[in-house]
Order: structure tokens, then sequence, then C-alpha cells
């Protein structure tokens, strides 16, 4: 862990989620302790981002976020990012992948790389995770690194993105629920160009996360919210999220919402 990075976590970081809230995290024994692995988690605050990874900070593994690039631009903040060799992501540009080919480099590396794999805050109405997008899963799988998923609940409470606002008194307890570390490659091969294997082990990922959240939540999910298929309810002209609305589930036999996005859209982001 460098010096940077251990300032800007257990300095700063670290002592303000301790102020705001009670964070209880199981599941550390799950933690890879050796080479590079993807950290996966749903996303359902902007303060989340950080909760997830000080659960791995805490046990002295500094992890590497992908954030989208405007973030890079705000004054202080965007030097800390920078400084702490967070990843950019330039969304909806020709330089969309870079952020990819920096994430499998770090990897390859021995690198922890965070990522969020629904790409934004869950619009799930119910606070579920959603379907998601494809990046991790091609990271993995031509990578061959250990996924490791995460489960949090409760970020949500103390800061709510959708309007309801910052509420840190009285601390309010953050739940982080580690599950057992898979591999991707063994299962569903290494070729990121057979779309319908990527599809596949993109569900995977939602569906260890899913778990989790089910155990923290002590309730069954329903389908997973899907964008394409439930509508994007984007943002308000003063740039606040807004959670969507459920459609009717398909009927049986229907054709299933679908869980990946094409290969341009497919680059994820810490917030």
């Amino acid at each position: 862990m460098s010096p940077f990075y251990r300032f800007a976590s257990r300095g700063v970081i670290i002592p303000f989620l301790k102020a705001i809230s009670r964070q209880k995290v199981e599941g550390l024994e799950n933690i890879p302790r050796d080479g590079g692995f993807i950290a996966v988690a749903n996303h359902l605050s902007e303060l989340d981002s950080l909760t997830a990874m000080r659960a791995l900070v805490d046990a002295d593994v500094p992890a590497y976020s992908l954030a989208k690039s405007t973030l890079f631009e705000v004054p202080v903040l965007g030097h800390v990012f920078k400084a702490g060799g967070q990843i950019p992501v330039y969304r909806g540009t020709d330089k969309a992948g870079n952020s990819l080919v920096e994430a499998e480099r770090r990897l390859r590396g021995g690198d922890v790389v965070m990522i969020f794999p629904e790409g934004t805050l869950s619009r799930d109405p119910l606070r579920w995770p959603m379907t998601g997008k494809t990046g991790a899963a091609r990271l993995a799988m031509s990578t061959g690194v250990p996924v490791l998923p995460m489960g949090q609940w409760g970020a949500q409470t103390i800061f709510d993105s959708f309007g309801g606002g910052f509420h840190p008194l009285p601390r309010k307890e953050v739940r982080v629920l580690i599950g057992e570390p898979f591999t991707l490659a063994e299962r569903f091969g290494t070729d990121t160009q057979d779309r319908e294997k990527v599809v596949a082990a993109t569900a995977e990922i939602m569906s260890r996360i899913t778990g989790l959240v089910e155990v923290l939540r002590g309730q069954k999910a329903p389908r997973p919210y899907d964008m394409r298929y439930d509508g994007d309810p984007g943002r308000t002209p003063n740039g606040r999220d807004l959670l969507g609305t459920r459609r009717p589930d398909p009927e049986p036999g229907d054709q299933t919402p679908g869980v990946a996005q094409e290969r341009d859209d497919d680059a994820q982001d810490a917030s």
C-alpha cells in the first residue's frame, strides 16, 4: 500500500466513514491474499463506493476503482483520485475502452480492481441489484483472475443519491458481506468475443452479488431490473439521478430481458 493511498484511505476517508457509520463486515476470510483479483459489488449510493473499498483497505488490501472522468476534474477530489491511482472512465468517447485496458494491465500486475458491474447507481425502486454490463466479466475471462463478490446494504440510508439528502447522524449501520471468490475462465472460457458466454458470465457475477444482498436484507430478490426493458429514468435537469418504475414481469416463455450492453458501453465506474 503506497504512502499516499494509506494517507488518503486511513487518514481521511476511513475516519470520515467512522464518524457517520457503524460498518460491519463479514467474510473477510474470503479475500484472496496473493495476486490480483476483481472485487464486484452492488451500487445504491454515491457513498457505498467508499464503504466497499473500506472493507478491503481495513484488511490491508488496496483496491483501485474505475471512476467517471469528470470526478478527476473536481478540485481537491480530482487530485486525490489521480494521486491514488484510480482509473478514469471517459464515457461516450473514443477513449471509453481505455479504462478496461488499464484495468487489465493492473490485474496482470497483481493489483486489485474494484468494479460496480451495474455501471451506475441501481435504478430499481426496490433497491435490488440491476442487470450488469459486461466489462467485469470480460476482464475476468481475459485475465483468469478471481472475482470477489461483495454485497452491501445501509449506505443509502446515510446518503440517498436520489434526492433524499445526507443524514450522517445518528450514525447508521452499514453491512458488507464478502462471498467466496470464483473464476469465470474455467466455466465460460477466455474468448471475450463470444457474446453468449460473456452475457452468461455477467449474469453469474450479478447472481452472486444479489445472493449476498438477499442474505443482508433477509429477503428474496425479484428479477433484476433491466433499464433496456424497464426503462432508464435518467436524471432531473439539475443532475439528480431518478429511480425507475418496474414493468410487469415477462410472461413465462417470453424473451428474458438482456443482461449486457454492447462492447463500447462496457466501461464500468465507481459512481
